[in-house]
């Protein structure tokens, strides 16, 4: 299979048919086998009856469908499980990703890229309520996570088989994708893709995503820097509150010994404490992460790096001597810290 095609959906049934004849159209014209895997996030419409009457043309077509509604990150995911081409590319059912930029997407990639990200220039959407925000929130993720793209919010991807199975999302992290990937040292590109206005269904998203999207930047920050030296998160705060604490006890004690200073009723005091209490809370906390990470890593035999690929090396999973090795997975690739 050389291309994956993953769709997440919610109740998207009017969509759902011209949206297949456009992936059909677009497709068929770049001669490799492809699939088109489509996730029902526990629609409540027909869209699952829709598709399964268009599989009578287009063999394609596959369906997983939710028990519920899980979000889409989760029916990312599952689409990105379910893949099985060498290239897996993501875009949204409401047909405002054009299928006809789908081409130039895998193009990209086989230039040598691991992950091509659509960029919607000429968005078709209102002003204040989604293109402001995005604007801001794309601006904040590129300074915070130190990989600037242009449309984070952008669903038309498409990355390299390796790279889609190794992406771990949960919660809300879906738009989040390159800068997961950009943690596995993925090489990132951008391309110029056509956005159209919705004609059918109603929009799933809201001004109200604004918050959940700075909470999970805040997760995707950590993840990406501190992950595997939480200490080095929670221990510098700690530092500073208990080393400021500890001064402040420091000169009250000296005051006392050697000015006869009166400490019963200094709030300084108090305070003084406190500070050296939620230091020593800060630190404590890195210490059980540390201990967190080291059981992720040790007990699932975790990589703590990833290979591109290796020139003139025997891999133990059989990789011939001189033969270059594309998957990070292999047993090379993994060593477990210990």
């Amino acid at each position: 299979m050389d291309v994956s095609i993953v769709i997440p959906f919610l109740n998207e049934a009017p969509n759902l048919k011209p949206l297949c004849e456009e992936l059909k159209s677009s497709l068929d014209g770049m001669s490799k086998t492809y699939e088109l895997i489509f996730i029902d996030d526990g629609s409540t419409d027909d869209g699952v009856t829709v598709l399964e009457q268009m599989r009578t043309d287009m063999p394609q077509i596959k369906v997983v469908s939710f028990r519920r509604n899980f979000g889409q990150t989760a029916a990312m995911v599952a689409g990105l499980d379910y893949a099985a081409g060498d290239v897996v590319v993501t875009l949204d059912a409401d047909r405002q990703n054009d299928p006809a930029d789908i081409p130039a997407l895998v193009a990209k990639i086989d230039e040598g890229y691991d992950m091509v990200c659509g960029w919607r220039h000429d968005r078709q959407d209102t002003y204040i309520s989604r293109k402001l925000p995005s604007m801001l929130a794309n601006r904040l993720i590129s300074k915070i996570t130190d990989v600037s793209l242009h449309d984070y919010g952008c669903t038309l991807k498409a990355m390299r088989k390796d790279l889609a199975k190794r992406v771990t999302l949960y919660g809300e992290m879906h738009r989040f994708i390159p800068a997961v990937a950009s943690g596995v040292g993925a090489k990132i590109a951008e391309v110029k893709v056509n956005h159209r206005a919705r004609t059918a269904g109603e929009s799933k998203y809201g001004i109200s995503r604004t918050f959940r999207v700075i909470l999970d930047l805040i997760t995707v920050k950590f993840l990406l820097k501190f992950h595997s030296r939480p200490l080095h998160f929670f221990g510098m705060p700690g530092l500073a509150l208990g080393g400021l604490g500890g001064l402040v006890l420091a000169y009250l004690t000296v005051g006392r010994l050697f000015f006869g200073m009166p400490l019963s009723d200094r709030p300084l005091l108090i305070f003084a404490f406190i500070l050296l209490v939620i230091g020593l809370q800060f630190i404590l906390f890195g210490l059980i992460g540390e201990m967190q990470t080291r059981t992720y890593y040790e007990s699932q035999n975790k990589p703590i790096y990833y290979v591109r690929r290796t020139i003139g090396v025997d891999d133990s999973d059989g990789t011939d001597v001189g033969m270059a090795s594309q998957d990070p997975a292999t047993p090379a690739a993994m060593r477990a810290e210990g």
